[in-house]
């Protein structure tokens, strides 16, 4: 299988990386965040997996870098993995239709966040992660090392204190919907979990292979089941409504595969029983997403015809 993954899209991985090279106005990195405001925009990797985590990549595809929102996707199956439907009571599934950070929906819809991956949404998922494993960022530590066969993946501390000592915006995210009841675990402790959690580093080979339980339709990578198929459908489809800020309409029409963007320059993407992808360059757009992981992710569709449409 290796050898007909190589041939089929290790060339084309060269290809894109060969055109993003040329990509002029890759944007900027994430000025807001001090520790990842002095990453060179410039800086490229991107990894595939196959079904059974057989990756290859092009650029600095094993180079570890913030993942920042790309790890929400992860948190979410695990909370959804434990708490079933009764997640979504918390949560919607709705696009916002403004900024990740915004706490404009939030009064008029009694502290319920619009979808799970904007920050307000994030917040509410950690909190239910943490209330039924008394430790929501080692559990996803110790997922995401697990399925991408990497005991050595762990928390970048200097983001962390990076972003508690700016996340005021987030604290008021979630005293709002603690003021509702929608929030239980202390609010200095669910941002604790919360920063930790978007502080994780990861190269897009260790993200491109622990997304891959989202292609196998919610199995993972040592056979057993995380989601049953239709909770790892919801995923996916929250990743394609929701998943690259107020740009997912944007994305879905030039990408066409369920995707997750971070501030840190990575995205996720789901080809559905096929393969899995991360990509990750620092330059963002005025939107929060990354250039030139755009870009290349929407050659990827293009070059192999491969999308859900």
């Amino acid at each position: 299988m290796a050898q007909s993954f190589q041939q089929s899209f290790l060339p084309v991985l060269e290809r894109i990386s060969e055109e993003i090279e040329a990509l002029a106005g890759r944007g900027r990195p994430a000025d807001y965040i001090p520790a990842l405001a002095a990453v060179d925009p410039n800086r490229f990797g991107m990894a595939v997996a196959e079904l059974d985590g057989t990756v290859y990549g092009v650029g600095e595809w094993q180079q570890p870098f913030s993942t920042q929102s790309v790890t929400k996707v992860f948190t979410l199956a695990l909370a959804l993995s434990r708490e079933g439907e009764e997640l979504w009571e918390h949560v919607g599934r709705e696009p916002s239709g403004n900024p990740f950070n915004s706490l404009v929906q939030l009064e008029y819809e009694h502290g319920i966040p619009r979808n799970p991956f904007i920050n307000a949404g994030a917040l509410v998922v950690t909190d239910r992660l943490h209330r039924l494993t008394g430790d929501a960022s080692g559990s996803l530590r110790d997922f995401l090392r697990a399925e991408s066969a990497n005991p050595d993946l762990d928390f970048d501390r200097d983001v962390a204190a990076s972003e508690t000592a700016h996340g005021d915006r987030n604290a008021a995210l979630a005293h709002f919907m603690a003021s509702y009841g929608n929030i239980t675990t202390p609010v200095p402790t669910l941002l604790r979990e919360y920063f930790r959690q978007c502080a994780i580093e990861a190269s897009c080979a260790d993200l491109a292979v622990a997304t891959g339980f989202l292609a196998r339709h919610g199995i993972r990578a040592d056979g057993s089941r995380l989601l049953t198929r239709s909770q790892a459908k919801q995923v996916n489809a929250v990743m394609m409504t929701c998943g690259t800020y107020d740009a997912a309409g944007d994305f879905a029409y030039r990408v066409g595969l369920p995707g997750k963007s971070g501030v840190g320059g990575a995205i996720i993407a789901v080809v559905p029983g096929r393969c899995t992808l991360c990509v990750w360059s620092p330059g963002l757009d005025d939107r929060g997403n990354s250039v030139a992981g755009v870009a290349a992710l929407d050659r990827f569709t293009t070059i192999t015809g491969l999308s859900v449409f």
